[in-house]
Parts: C-alpha cells; structure tokens; sequence
C-alpha cells in the first residue's frame, strides 16, 4: 500500500479507532496516523488547542469545562468538522477517542453526511476484561520520588523495592485490580454499544489486541487498506 490515503471527498477520510481503556489505542493511533497520513484526532487535544487558540468554539468549549461540565456533543462535532478542514487532514483525520457512545456515533454519522462525508472504517482493537484489567492494574509507585514500574511492561529488579532508590512500592488505590475491573465495566458497556453501532453500519473491522504492538499495527494496517481501497 501507499504511504497515504488519497483523498477521495472533500473532507477527506475518517477512521474511527475503537478499543478499551488498555488495549493500546493510544499507541496505535501514532502508528497510523503516521503510516497513513491521517491527522490523529483525540477529543482532549483538540478542546485544548481550541481553548489556547482562542477560536470562537474553544471560548464556548472553555466555559463548560471552567463550569467542571463536559462539551456538548454538537459543539465536539463541530470542533471535528473544523479540524477536517486544516490543511494536514486533506486526507482526512484517524479520531482518537470519539465517539464515546451511541449518540455520539448518530451526531457523528449526519454531521459527515451533510458535509458530504461518512466514516470509513472503524478498527476495533479487541483485547479480553481479564488482561484488560491486567495491563491497567499493574502499576507500582515508589513511595520516596514516585518512580513508576509496571508488573508486566517495566519490573523492578528486586519485587515490591524501587532500582532507584530502595524505598518501598505501593499500589494506588485507583490502580488495584478490584478498582480497575468496576471502571472498566462502566466503561466497556459503552463501547459495546459504539462497535455494534459500526458493525451494523458493516465498516467495523476487529483485530486481535493481545498480539505484539507490529503485529496490531499490520493488521490495522491491512484491514484499513482494505476498506478506504474499495471506497476509493
């Protein structure tokens, strides 16, 4: 495949990348946005830009987020359709974090539509609760400076000491496993809901997450190829 998709409508592609808190979304996203030269889009980034920017969406996102309340979706929708339109998403934009629920889909999908555009794909990275839960719950603290260490990822040499410093690990309480599991819960009930949304729509593709990090990016790879190809 090429470096890039080319751009086929106006405003360009739109990839929708789902998965669970731990599945390695974050990192994909790099990934592909880059491989595929796609702007990466994560909703927190993009209220951010527009509040330091101080675009007329940014002071009206900036007044719910002062107030502790979320964005509007119309108003995230709109930041979206504004952001499709800088010149490094003429291919169109890889959204990181969007949309969260059904709702968010159904405003997403007529937003596009009246701009004459859809979503392409949606490329689920599916990785089961139990290392879910494994992955998010690993991460150890040590209690003189905060090192951070990781059970599975980033060990310490000797288990439950700092390599650091020698003082002890501790586990926050918002990272132990029985906390871990009830967020998570809530969470994944919604994006459920989000990938039967895209499977009924017939663009949701499914990658097996549990795979090394380069195995994951080539199938998202393949899988995206395959779809933006066939509607090219």
């Amino acid at each position: 495949m090429t470096a890039s998709i080319g751009q086929v409508r106006d405003i360009g592609h739109v990839v929708v990348l789902l998965g669970a808190p731990g599945a390695g979304k974050g990192t994909q996203a790099q990934i592909l946005s880059g491989r595929l030269g796609l702007a990466h889009v994560a909703t927190g980034d993009l209220f951010r830009a527009a509040v330091r920017d101080g675009t007329p969406l940014g002071l009206v996102a900036k007044g719910y987020m002062d107030r502790g309340e979320l964005v509007p979706d119309a108003v995230t929708i709109e930041m979206l359709l504004e952001r499709l339109g800088a010149p490094d998403a003429a291919a169109g934009i890889l959204l990181d974090g969007f949309p969260r629920n059904t709702a968010q889909a159904q405003v997403l999908d007529e937003a596009l539509a009246g701009k004459g555009g859809r979503v392409d794909i949606a490329p689920y990275i599916q990785v089961p609760e139990q290392d879910l839960v494994g992955r998010l719950s690993g991460r150890w603290i040590c209690r003189a400076q905060g090192h951070p260490y990781h059970e599975v990822a980033n060990p310490p040499l000797t288990p439950g000491v700092c390599d650091v410093d020698g003082s002890e690990l501790y586990q926050r309480t918002d990272d132990q496993p029985a906390t871990v599991q009830a967020r998570l819960r809530q969470q994944l009930g919604s994006l459920e809901l989000v990938v039967g949304h895209y499977r009924d729509h017939g663009i949701l593709r499914t990658v097996d997450g549990t795979q090394q990090i380069d195995q994951v990016s080539k199938d998202l790879l393949a899988a995206i190829a395959d779809v933006t190809d066939s509607r090219g």
